[in-house]
C-alpha cells in the first residue's frame, strides 16, 4: 500500500507532512513528490506512468492550489485514485483554490478533501476494501473516536 503525495511547490510540504503523519499512524508509506503540471508535466506524467505500471494498491493525494492543474493531470492519467487536497492560506485563497479543485474536465475524476488529516483518512479508507488488516485499524479508531466523544 503506497500514498504518493504530489505537490505542485515545495511550499506545500508542510500540508503533505500532516497528511503523511496520519498515514504513518496506520502503518502506510507515503512518498511526497514536487511537480507542478504546469511547470513540469513530463515529471507529472513520469511519476503517474511509473505507478501505472505497479502492482502495489495505491491512492494519490495532489496538494496544488490556485489553478490546479495537478489533480486533473493525474487523474486523467492514473489507474489509481486521486484525492486532491488544495492547501490556502486565508479565505480569498480558500475560495480559488477549492473552485480550481472542484471543476474538472470530464473523464478526470478528482475527489477533492480540504482537511488533511481528513484526506489522508479517506486514502485510508479507499486502501482498507482490500486490506483487513488496516480495515481493522480503521474500525479500532472509529469505535475510540465514539467513546470518546
Amino acid at each position: 500500500m503506497l500514498v504518493p503525495i504530489i505537490m505542485g511547490s515545495k511550499t506545500d510540504e508542510p500540508h503533505a507532512r500532516n497528511i503523511a503523519d496520519v498515514l504513518e499512524q496506520y502503518d502506510v508509506k507515503a512518498e511526497l513528490y514536487v511537480a507542478s503540471a504546469h511547470k513540469v508535466p513530463e515529471l507529472v506524467l513520469d511519476i503517474v506512468n511509473d505507478f501505472n505500471k505497479s502492482d502495489d494498491e495505491i491512492v494519490y493525494i495532489t496538494i496544488a492550489g490556485r489553478s490546479n492543474g495537478l489533480s486533473g493531470v493525474v487523474a486523467a492519467n492514473s489507474i489509481h485514485p486521486v484525492i486532491a487536497c488544495p492547501p490556502f492560506r486565508d479565505k480569498a485563497d480558500y475560495l480559488a483554490n477549492i473552485h480550481s479543485s472542484l471543476m474538472m474536465p470530464s473523464d478526470t475524476p478528482s475527489m477533492v478533501v480540504v482537511d488533511p488529516q481528513n484526506a489522508a483518512m479517506a486514502a485510508l479508507r479507499i486502501l482498507a476494501l482490500t486490506d483487513k488488516g488496516l480495515r481493522k485499524k480503521i474500525a479500532k479508531h472509529i469505535n475510540e473516536m465514539k467513546e470518546n466523544f
